[in-house]
């Protein structure tokens, strides 16, 4: 696994053994930052991080900043570790805790975001779609993006809840399937 673009292409990133961490493939990375176009000075969330993958990539496309959550401490580990090989420790936050916690201090916080990654365990993923989109909708700006991987062979597409969407895309890449949802101005 690697940067596919910008100030870090090539960069090699570490990911834990085993299965429990599925990081984003380098070709829907790819992709995905394509259908988003330019994120100069974006501010990043990257919940269910793992390795960091998006949030990085985001970063090497000229992101201002990323906030990172994760939990799990393996893959906690390869995210720090790939920060500090990246040398972007000024322009990132991690947060060490379980996401709905965690999206729930940034929102008492007053925390906003323009792009949001989000990439729970699959089997999780339908049930939790529509929570994650109340708790984020508070903290998106007018025209943000939130980003959803999901597994593609589902036959049910996730719902975000209370979020006011402008616009939605679906794209699916072997076994991963993405929703990119464009955010509307509170009602």
């Amino acid at each position: 696994m690697r940067i596919v673009a910008g100030e870090f292409r090539g960069r090699r990133l570490v990911a834990p053994e085993g299965f429990a961490t599925r990081p984003t493939p380098d070709r829907v990375r790819e992709s995905l930052f394509q259908i988003l176009g330019d994120i100069t000075d974006v501010r990043v969330l990257d919940a269910f991080a793992g390795t960091g993958a998006l949030g990085l990539e985001a970063l090497s496309r000229g992101a201002a900043q990323a906030t990172f959550i994760e939990r799990d401490p393996s893959p906690l580990a390869s995210l720090r570790a790939n920060i500090a090989a990246l040398g972007v420790t000024d322009q990132i936050r991690v947060i060490a805790r379980d996401t709905d916690r965690a999206l729930a201090a940034e929102r008492h916080a007053g925390a906003t975001y323009d792009l949001v990654f989000l990439d729970p365990p699959f089997a999780e993923t339908l049930q939790r779609a529509p929570a994650l989109g109340v708790a984020l909708a508070p903290m998106m700006v007018t025209g943000g993006r939130v980003v959803l991987e999901y597994d593609a062979s589902s036959r049910d597409v996730p719902e975000f809840g209370a979020m006011p969407i402008l616009d939605r895309t679906d794209r699916r890449y072997g076994s991963v399937a993405v929703a990119i949802v464009w955010i509307g101005a509170a009602e």
